[in-house]
């Protein structure tokens, strides 16, 4: 029974990370808030909810591969999203300030 209100928990919360970074994409102004705002709950939403599906399948195989897959999200959003924001920044994409400088 604790096991189901762990996973459960943990489930729900990746949930709801990954409901708020899908907010941030919605509501945020520019390319590199927007992308901020989408791969740290991402990631960490990942990480939760393959954390309580591990739980649920108990000792398996299939939490082996939940496993894997786990460490596979781990390496590859934040290597993405680092990725995107270097190719936008040598793209010449600026990042939106609040007091833009005058350049003559």
């Amino acid at each position: 029974m604790i096991w189901n209100v762990v996973s459960w928990a943990l489930l729900l919360s990746g949930a709801a990370f990954v409901i708020v970074g899908g907010v941030g994409l919605i509501r945020l102004p520019d390319f590199f808030t927007r992308l901020h705002a989408v791969s740290i709950p991402d990631t960490l939403g990942a990480a939760l909810i393959s954390a309580g599906l591990i739980i649920q399948a108990g000792l398996s195989m299939v939490a082996l591969k939940l496993l894997i897959i786990l460490a596979f999200l781990l390496f590859t959003g934040p290597t993405a999203t680092h990725a995107l924001a270097k190719t936008a920044l040598h793209g010449k994409l600026a990042p939106r300030t609040r007091n833009p400088e005058k350049t003559p």
